[in-house]
């Protein structure tokens, strides 16, 4: 086990137990104009009607798996921990974990995107009279305060997971493309609130706030609620690029 894979037994000996977020909830045509209508209206309400059944079973299989790489990681550590290990710990078997996955650390990627998409979602749901950069302020501290927004355990698996991709390529660049993913979902989120053109330099400054604050708190050892968590490194983040231009008039 490598020196940083041991750096994170601490908090993952408190977090190893603790549930981390589950993942949001991610016809026929006859000739007639009378059955064309209702299949078109069919159509209609199934493409309301979000993720299929089959969908969501396979995105609750995903986060299982991701669960238990998790747990695996933070115990045992990377390298000793296989795929086959994993499916065993997930009650799947390894054929089925390369269905879903091509190699260990891409297990992980479902917890990282959960975290991230959570803050997007604050980011639209913040109230509309808020400007872009209180907007996202408002979706720092309801996502990342623990006991509000995340349960701190949750903040402990946030921690111990990143330093073990310190020393692991593979491992960041699943937290990489989780944040990528987060932050073009953001561009569409900010560019619907601000009705202009698509924001999606503004989505990249603000993401890299959210996750260099992330990423700075978990290298460390302050706590999570303390003056340099990760709700108060992205504020002052935020608060240094008082002077950029996230849109037309705000």
């Amino acid at each position: 086990m490598s020196g940083t894979e041991r750096g994170v037994r601490t908090s993952a000996d408190r977090a190893a137990s603790a549930p981390v977020g589950r993942t949001p909830a991610s016809s026929s045509v006859s000739t007639s104009s009378s059955a064309t209508a209702a299949a078109s209206a069919a159509g209609g309400r199934a493409a309301n009607a979000g993720p299929s059944l089959v969908e969501r079973r396979k995105a609750a299989t995903r986060m299982e798996i991701a669960r238990a790489a998790a747990r695996l990681f933070m115990r045992d550590g990377l390298r000793a921990t296989r795929a086959e290990d994993i499916a065993r710990a997930a009650g799947i078997a390894p054929r089925t974990f390369y269905r879903y996955f091509a190699c260990k650390e891409e297990s992980l990627g479902p917890l990282f995107a959960a975290g991230a998409q959570k803050w997007v979602e604050a980011v639209r749901d913040a109230p509309a009279p808020l400007t872009v950069p209180e907007a996202l302020r408002h979706a720092i501290v309801s996502t990342l305060t623990p006991g509000v927004g995340v349960r701190p355990e949750s903040l402990d698996w946030v921690r111990s997971l990143l330093r073990l991709a310190e020393g692991n390529p593979a491992l960041l660049r699943v937290w990489g493309e989780a944040c990528q993913t987060a932050e073009r979902t953001l561009a569409g989120v900010l560019t619907a609130r601000v009705s202009g053109p698509e924001l999606r330099l503004s989505a990249a400054v603000a993401g890299a706030a959210v996750r260099v604050a992330v990423e700075a708190w978990a290298a460390g050892d302050d706590p999570a609620d303390g003056p340099n968590g990760p709700v108060a490194l992205a504020v002052r983040n935020l608060a240094a690029l008082r002077d950029f231009p996230w849109s037309d008039g705000t």
